[in-house]
């Protein structure tokens, strides 16, 4: 088809939106794609629209090719389903909660898992019906608390999720594998160049997860790779853990003043200051060698407040994302949590911790933390906190640290969390090298469920043996929206965007460059045989619109190929400029319609 632009609804701009902070933004908005309805929220306009169903269509073939079929549910929810599982609680404030006019509880849904459940339970029985992989293209909403990015992090955008539904784990393996081939097929489609990278669950839950990530400096996901192919998101990154060590003739720990000591630079120096160390004990003390004690306040979904204290080498500080993914397995209750550094108010109700000077306790006759009843919070230590190692920290006085601290033998704790920022050089848990760090927009999530959603909504079928069991459950998501920004994100240049052809919302911009009447016509002649050949057209027909302008919104708008019709044509020829390369060509007119086509097919 030929889009007009003297009839098309679009408006350039020559300046970023006050609002922006990314490529994407800026240019999806000056290019006339999309536009700012509330804060994460927007508008999508027609060339927008065009190359946001190009990217449905893509999924929609490779969903299709796997044997998913597709089904579309509400947006808008009934509160029972997710009170089942427990989310709506969960969720916390994420979710966008609202009632009707009798007072009944709905919501506008982040994910569709329960929804999906019920369905096959309402219309499946028997181990026969399965497997089976449904998925749907929709409209998701989570209550942002910092939109931004633009289509990066929104509160309403598109996802393509699907479930696949097995009666045991080798199924759920096998329709795992072919979602994750179909995914690395949408994406080399798409042009990204996007790496799958293990993944902690989350509140998802399940056994098995992954990430497909696009590398980018804008990205909010951190991961790291190696060498030797190690690839994972921070969060799912496993420390190498020391052996433990037999602590039979180590000395007893000793408390020492080390007044004015409340960080661990100053806890060093004094350190090195009051017992210096020589080589054969160790050299000279290193943050390395304290416990710092950090401590946490877990806000539940419940809106309860947990107060966890965290034992960490003196080197190392605490990553919040990692705690938040990790901490699930050792709170009473599983969901999104509020996660941050513990207050003066949480401080004052836990006077035996001395703020600066925080420890696990002297001994296990007398703990402060560490052994279940012993105190009113929860203490979990890293890693490489291991049987034997010893340690300087706190001594829960002011002014005075424990030297020589044996875990194990002079304290213990409730439970290891992985906690700790991830350092480029750290080793791989894999042992294939060092690992990098880089950041990355999170493009596609899949995860083994397991019978976690199965179990509560009890969606069970009968076996071979006709036995009840439950069914065996994975959950794929693919951020629609988010692909169009980052397609945005790696296909500008300092002129505007340059789509690949794949989701281009035309195949070739046409420009009428000139007054003459014979310019148009030919203009116009040339537009209609690209469009019989098959051809998505945009032509600029503008009459009073200046050629720098033209030029200005064809580079802005970001089409493949751009064909200007102008001064040439007295010579019989018409320009035609690759987006991309920025490559221009004089080519005769009669010739100008195959050399396009062409263009398109060898794409």
């Amino acid at each position: 088809m030929v889009l007009r632009l003297s009839q098309l609804f679009l408006r350039t701009l020559r300046e970023d939106p006050v609002d922006a902070e990314v490529a994407s933004h800026k240019l999806l908005v000056r290019a006339g794609y999309i536009r700012r309805a509330a804060p994460g929220i927007y508008t999508w306009l027609p060339l927008g629209l065009s190359v946001l169903r190009k990217v449905e269509e893509i999924i929609r073939q490779e969903m299709s090719a796997i044997g998913a079929q597709e089904v579309h549910f509400p947006a808008l929810l009934p509160r029972e389903p997710y009170e089942a599982t427990n989310r709506w609680t969960e969720y916390g404030e994420g979710l966008f909660r609202l009632q009707d006019r009798k007072g009944a509880d709905y919501l506008l849904a982040p994910t569709h898992e329960e929804m999906f459940t019920l369905l096959v339970k309402d219309l499946y029985s028997s181990y026969k019906d399965l497997p089976l992989s449904l998925y749907q293209i929709q409209n998701k909403y989570r209550d942002e608390a910092r939109p931004r990015a633009g289509l990066l992090r929104g509160r309403e955008f598109i996802m393509k999720d699907s479930y696949s539904f097995d009666i045991d784990d080798a199924g759920l393996d096998a329709s795992y594998a072919a979602h994750r081939a179909a995914y690395l097929k949408i994406f080399e489609r798409l042009g990204l160049e996007v790496i799958p990278v293990a993944a902690t669950a989350g509140a998802m839950g399940g056994s098995k997860s992954e990430e497909f990530l696009f590398p980018t400096e804008i990205g909010e996901d951190t991961f790291v790779r190696s060498a030797g192919g190690y690839y994972a998101n921070v969060e799912a990154v496993t420390t190498v853990v020391p052996d433990e060590i037999d602590f039979s003739n180590a000395p007893a720990a000793q408390v020492l003043d080390t007044p004015n000591t409340p960080t661990i630079d100053t806890l060093v120096a004094a350190a090195n200051q009051l017992a210096p160390r020589n080589e054969a004990d160790g050299g000279a003390w290193t943050a390395a060698d304290t416990l710092k004690n950090v401590v946490l306040a877990v806000t539940l979904p419940t809106g309860e407040r947990q107060i966890v204290v965290i034992g960490v080498p003196g080197d190392r500080g605490v990553d919040l994302k990692r705690v938040e993914a990790n901490i699930g397995s050792h709170l009473p209750i599983a969901g999104e949590i509020g996660l941050e550094a513990a207050n003066e108010e949480d401080l004052k109700k836990l006077p035996w911790l001395v703020k600066g000077y925080i420890g696990p306790g002297l001994s296990l006759d007398q703990p402060v933390l560490g052994l279940e009843g012993s105190s009113k919070v929860l203490f979990l230590v890293d890693p490489r906190v291991v049987s034997g190692t010893s340690w300087v920290t706190g001594a829960n006085a002011e002014g005075k640290h424990v030297f020589g601290l044996v875990a194990g033998r002079d304290f213990t704790w409730d439970g290891v969390i992985e906690s700790t920022e991830v350092r480029a050089g750290d080793p791989a848990p894999d042992g294939s090298g060092p690992l990098e760090t880089a950041r990355g927009i999170e493009m596609g999530h899949i995860f083994q469920l397991g019978r976690k959603y199965a179990a509560a909504l009890d969606l069970k079928v009968l076996d071979q043996n006709g036995k009840q069991q439950v069914v065996t459950m994975g959950s794929y998501g693919v951020g629609v929206t988010r692909a169009v920004a980052a397609l945005a994100e790696a296909n500008h240049d300092d002129r505007g965007l340059v789509w690949p052809r794949s989701v281009a919302p035309a195949d070739v911009h046409v420009v009428a460059v000139g007054r003459g009447d014979e310019i148009f016509e030919a203009a116009e002649k040339l537009s209609a045989e690209l469009e019989a050949a098959g051809l998505d057209v945009i032509f600029d027909d503008r009459p009073k619109v200046s050629p720098g302008v033209k030029f200005g919104d064809a580079e802005l708008v970001g089409v493949p190929t751009i064909l200007a019709v102008g001064r040439g044509l007295v010579d019989g020829v018409v320009e035609i400029k690759d987006r991309r390369s920025g490559e221009a060509e004089n080519v005769a007119v009669d010739k100008a319609v195959d050399y396009v086509v062409n263009a398109v097919r060898n794409r």
